[in-house]
């Protein structure tokens, strides 16, 4: 049995929000095999639900291992048609309920609420202008294929600017600190804890 040290837990709705999370986090530089992901089991309720659930003891379980050098938490969870803000604000409630502080600006905790889902970000990242208040676009055949979204954001992460227009879910955040090595928020911004993508 390894005894590897844990430097990054995912949290997350489901399979396809993992692969990606991986993916883009692989190639900003983190070592996969140090991660733990925690995802909703397939057919067991609500994938949102478990990550609402499982976010204050991932939160709690951080901070008492945040001494650790590159401990980070990278959470995803569905906007559907409840939005960016009433997403964290729920996580915040969460916490709440489990007498749990919530989540710190100088923590290396992020929260990506793709809205509606994560399929809008692959139809943007296609080329699409979207709406995030549809939630047509389509699944991807395989996990796997969202590499060539992870490498099309990701080249926009280095050159620190997204195509517009850009869905608003996507944009950096002050309410989101950074948990990624070498890709760095929009070039000029004012906020030291500013979103990953």
């Amino acid at each position: 049995m390894s005894h590897r040290r844990v430097q990054l837990v995912i949290l997350c709705e489901d399979t396809q929000q993992e692969a990606f999370i991986r993916r883009f986090l692989s190639k900003a530089g983190w070592n996969t095999r140090r991660f733990r992901v925690e995802k909703a089991p397939s057919g067991r309720g609500s994938g949102e639900q478990f990550v609402k659930e499982r976010f204050p003891l991932e939160l709690d379980s951080y901070r008492r291992k945040s001494a650790h050098v590159g401990s980070a938490v990278v959470v995803m969870i569905d906007g559907d048609n409840r939005g960016v803000a009433t997403r964290q604000k729920e996580l915040d409630d969460a916490c709440t309920e489990k007498n749990v502080q919530q989540r710190q600006s100088k923590e290396r905790v992020a929260v990506f609420v793709p809205t509606w889902n994560i399929e809008t970000w692959f139809a943007y990242l296609d080329g699409q202008t979207v709406d995030e208040t549809q939630s047509n676009y389509p699944r991807l055949d395989r996990e796997r294929l969202c590499q060539e979204h992870v490498n099309t954001l990701f080249g926009m992460c280095e050159s620190g600017s997204l195509r517009e227009p850009s869905p608003a879910s996507l944009r950096p955040s002050r309410h989101v600190t950074v948990p990624i090595r070498r890709c760095s928020a929009s070039k000029g911004s004012s906020h030291n804890n500013a979103g990953v993508w």
